[in-house]
């Protein structure tokens, strides 16, 4: 007797999206990968990454944490960050990862035997198996680099790309793409956290060669520096203008945001994203719209575990 095989989910991302859409994700029976980017370059991990030479950690880390299933205490351990002395600022996990690749020689191999430790369900692979750089071209033709200062110029984004033009993804990861049976993007920060992983080449040419439907998970609200004023389109649209048509399906949410939010938000020029469905239903993509919004210490959040029931019923 043959036994069915779990149905292949791959998410592609990073940041606090990434690890969150994934916790909910795990309590499913589904083959979980996901893509890390390794453009970081802030914080603790943007420190790693030019002290030792290694990709930056700390999305990797928190995904590692995300898709664990280890006792509390070990978990909060890993996300423990140091406040005094020379480690102040540093989260051991990192740490625990830059030492890894120093005894394995290779951030890859750091991440499978870390996996193990954390007990980990599914796949971690970062986008590359070296520290990138992100670049940022702006309409007047200006270009910012590094991922940590992106956001900070204010004005809109015509592309990023990086550096080495010629980065090489693991094989593994390109393997995973072209098995997936749904292939998700985001949610998270558009441009340095979604697109940093299209922009590795032949990552990009396996998405769009992929048979897997492509589903983007929209952000709830805009990011300043990133994305002021866009619409639910626009973030499908700045996705094709990167790599070309390749987004067939769009999770948005349609729910309402107290007014205490918005005008908390607004502060940081922030807005709730609009479902333009009719631009969308013009770019043949299928609009699949809920309430999706939940609000932890006024932060305004996905509701995972409705997105998760969404994404699983894609299958």
């Amino acid at each position: 007797m043959t036994t069915r095989r779990k149905p292949k989910m791959v998410i592609v991302g990073g940041g606090t999206g990434l690890s969150v859409l994934l916790r909910g994700l795990k309590k499913y029976p589904v083959d979980l990968t996901a893509i890390v980017t390794v453009a970081d370059d802030g914080g603790s991990s943007g420190r790693l990454r030019n002290d030792m030479e290694i990709p930056p950690p700390g999305d990797v880390r928190n995904v590692l944490v995300a898709l664990s299933d280890v006792e509390p205490l070990v978990e909060a351990l890993f996300q423990h960050r140091f406040t005094t002395g020379d480690l102040s600022g540093h989260a051991l996990g990192n740490l625990l990862l830059a030492g890894m690749t120093s005894i394995t020689g290779d951030f890859f191999h750091a991440i499978t035997e870390m996996s193990k430790v954390l007990n980990v369900r599914g796949r971690v692979l970062p986008a590359a198996n070296q520290s990138v750089v992100l670049h940022a071209e702006y309409a007047d033709g200006t270009v910012v680099t590094g991922e940590s200062k992106i956001p900070y110029r204010g004005e809109k984004i015509n592309r990023v790309f990086l550096t080495p033009h010629d980065v090489e993804p693991l094989a593994e990861t390109l393997n995973e793409i072209r098995k997936a049976d749904l292939l998700v993007f985001g949610p998270g920060s558009l441009y340095t956290s979604i697109l940093p992983n299209l922009m590795v080449q032949k990552i990009g040419e396996a998405v769009l060669q992929a048979k897997a439907r492509k589903v983007y998970v929209c952000n709830v609200m805009t990011q300043a520096g990133e994305t002021m004023g866009y619409k639910a389109s626009d973030h499908v649209q700045a996705l094709h203008d990167h790599l070309g048509p390749f987004i067939d399906t769009i999770i948005a949410n349609n729910g309402p945001i107290p007014e205490r939010l918005l005008k908390r938000y607004e502060k940081e020029l922030s807005t709730q994203v609009v479902c333009d469905e009719k631009r969308l239903s013009d770019m043949n993509i299928t609009v699949i719209q809920d309430m999706l919004v939940k609000y932890e210490d006024d932060v305004v959040r996905h509701d995972t575990v409705k997105l998760a029931s969404i994404l699983y019923s894609l299958l």
